[in-house]
C-alpha cells in the first residue's frame, strides 16, 4: 500500500512528497478511509487529452482524471493530472501554482472519499471539502 507520484511527459513538479503524502493519509481518515494504492501521474495537457478520449470518450482538456479502484473503506486509483491545465489554473484564478497543484491533487483523493462535483451542489461541496483539506496543508 503505497502512495507513489509519477511524470509523464513532464518535468516533476517540486512537491515535498513526504509531507503530501502524510496529508492525504491525514484527508482520507478524515472521510473514515485508509489509503491504498494511490498513484499520481503528472502529465501533460497532450495526454490528459488523450486518456479523456481513449478511457472516457471526451474531446477536452482538463486537470484531473481520477480512476478509482476503492474497495470499501481503502482508497485506491490512478490519478492523472494535467501540469499545464494546472498552470493556466493558477494564472486563471490567480493563485499560486503550489497551492493550486495542491488543490488538484487532493480533488482526486476526495473522489477516491465519495465526494462528486457533477450535480446540483456538488461542485460547491467540493470546493469547501478541498479548501478545509488545504487547511491542514498550511504548514508546508
Amino acid at each position: 500500500m503505497a502512495i507513489i507520484y509519477q511524470n509523464e511527459d513532464v518535468k516533476a513538479p517540486l512537491i515535498k512528497k513526504r509531507e503530501v503524502t502524510k496529508w492525504i493519509k491525514d484527508v482520507a481518515a478524515s472521510y473514515g478511509k485508509k489509503t491504498g494504492d494511490i498513484s499520481y501521474i503528472f502529465c501533460s495537457d497532450e495526454k490528459i487529452l488523450e486518456i479523456n478520449k481513449e478511457y472516457l470518450q471526451h474531446d477536452y482538456y482538463t486537470d484531473i482524471i481520477t480512476f478509482d479502484y476503492t474497495d470499501e473503506d481503502v482508497i485506491s486509483g490512478d490519478i492523472f493530472i494535467s501540469l499545464d491545465t494546472v498552470k493556466s489554473n493558477s494564472e486563471q484564478f490567480n493563485t499560486d501554482y503550489l497551492e493550486e497543484l495542491h488543490r488538484i491533487i487532493i480533488h482526486g483523493i476526495l473522489h477516491l472519499c465519495g465526494i462528486n462535483d457533477k450535480g446540483p451542489g456538488e461542485r460547491e461541496h467540493m470546493t469547501e471539502c478541498e479548501n478545509k483539506a488545504l487547511g491542514l496543508l498550511s504548514d508546508i
